[in-house]
């Protein structure tokens, strides 16, 4: 009856060894299948995550671009600083070098304007550290001039000049052209002299041929703000600064080798009337 049996399944077409029991589930190799009850994320928790992932990159670009907007305000409010102080010190170092000869007043004259067209212009011994010292060579008696012009943006920009004593300012292109800007967004400048006849400080000097005692200088400095001009900004700071003049107008007689003073002994020097700057 057996070999019957394996005789009709052979006529059938069908093997012995097709009939096998299924591997189990346990079986190694196979991936278990996923039952009903298994936790796992749902689509309200994944997209959660997403949001505070998002929430989290915001807030460090966020804090980035802080600390980035913060360094270069710092940086600019270092520059600023420190082109104030650079051009508040020039003035004091020229002013500390004036020098005024009395028999050559045409060259040596002491010219100082406030208002629109603020202006101070005087001669100096300068020392070769000064700024554009090289470019003048063994030419250290040169005229300075200080003044306030328009520049790029509408802004007020303060510029400084300088050329030999005997040599016509005029001539220097270069230099008329393209003066030295000590600084930018200045507003104001103005100057004040100490007279000695009226113990008090006044804000015109008309002794254009003798040098004042002292001399008070004052900066105005503005700061541009984003998508504005300069000229609807509002003044930051004010500098001032009171600078001694240790010279003083040298008399003829003393310059020409006289042993005393014009007027006789006792006598005060005299000194010519002034010049009014060409």
């Amino acid at each position: 009856m057996k070999l019957m049996g394996i005789i009709k399944l052979g006529s059938a077409g069908l093997r012995p060894g097709a009939f096998r029991p299924a591997p189990s589930r346990n079986a190694p190799g196979r991936r278990p299948a996923l039952r009903r009850g298994q936790p796992a994320f749902t689509l309200i928790e994944i997209m959660m995550a997403m949001v505070i992932f998002s929430l989290v990159i915001t807030a460090i670009y966020a804090t980035w671009t802080l600390i980035i907007k913060s360094a270069k305000i710092g940086l600019e409010a270092s520059a600023q600083l420190q082109r104030e102080r650079i051009a508040m010190r020039t003035i004091e170092e020229s002013l500390g070098c004036a020098r005024s000869f009395a028999a050559d007043l045409q060259h040596y004259g002491f010219w100082a304007q406030n208002g629109d067209g603020v202006t101070l212009s005087f001669v100096a011994r300068l020392p070769e550290s000064f700024p554009r010292g090289g470019r003048f060579g063994d030419f250290d008696v040169r005229r300075v001039t200080f003044a306030l012009e328009n520049g790029p943006d509408s802004e007020r920009q303060l510029v400084m000049r300088q050329s030999p004593i005997l040599m016509d300012p005029d001539k220097d292109e270069d230099e008329k052209e393209h003066p030295l800007v000590l600084a930018r967004g200045v507003n104001k400048m103005a100057f004040e002299f100490w007279d000695t006849r009226q113990n008090q400080w006044v804000d015109e000097w008309i002794q254009t041929n003798q040098l004042p005692k002292m001399l008070k200088v004052t900066l105005g400095f503005v700061v541009k703000k984003p998508n504005q001009s300069y000229s609807s900004t509002e003044t930051r700071q004010e500098i001032s600064r009171i600078v001694a003049l240790p010279a003083m107008t040298v008399p003829v007689n003393y310059q020409r080798g006289v042993g005393q003073p014009p007027g006789g002994v006792g006598q005060p020097p005299q000194t010519p009337p002034a010049l009014t700057p060409k």
